[in-house]
């Protein structure tokens, strides 16, 4: 699996994970759907859930005039998971974790998702210089 699917993947699991309060496992396996799991599909959804708090707290902390629970799912998921590339994986370059997050904002966000999720991460990307 390309790690654009596996983003796309990973923000839909998030979204059950959120919405439907399901717990990791089951939310990776409902999305996959029978397909064989990837590991970096397995890496952001894990690592994420692990870290969930420290990530919420970058992105609460570069938030104006919102909180994280006011967010869109979309939109709050989408910044865990550049947040979390930009912080714990070594092998992605903050800007392609930057850019990746805003083009799948443009595929399953809504018309301004894109233009907020680059504001907060090009926030998030100044403080951890």
């Amino acid at each position: 699996m390309k790690r654009r699917v596996a983003r796309e993947k990973s923000l839909q699991a998030l979204y059950q994970i959120d919405i439907a309060k399901s717990d990791a496992e089951e939310a990776m396996e409902s999305v996959l759907n029978g397909a064989p799991t990837d590991e970096y599909f397995k890496k952001l959804v894990t690592g994420i859930t692990e870290n969930r708090e420290q990530l919420d707290g970058m992105i609460r902390d570069n938030l104006e005039n919102w909180t994280l629970e006011r967010l869109a799912n979309i939109d709050r998921n989408l910044l865990r998971i550049a947040v979390y590339e930009m912080v714990h994986s070594e092998d992605v370059p903050v800007s392609v974790a930057m850019n990746e997050a805003i083009e799948i904002a443009k595929k399953f966000g809504d018309d301004q998702s894109s233009s907020f999720v680059n504001a907060v991460l090009s926030k998030v990307k100044v403080k951890i210089g």
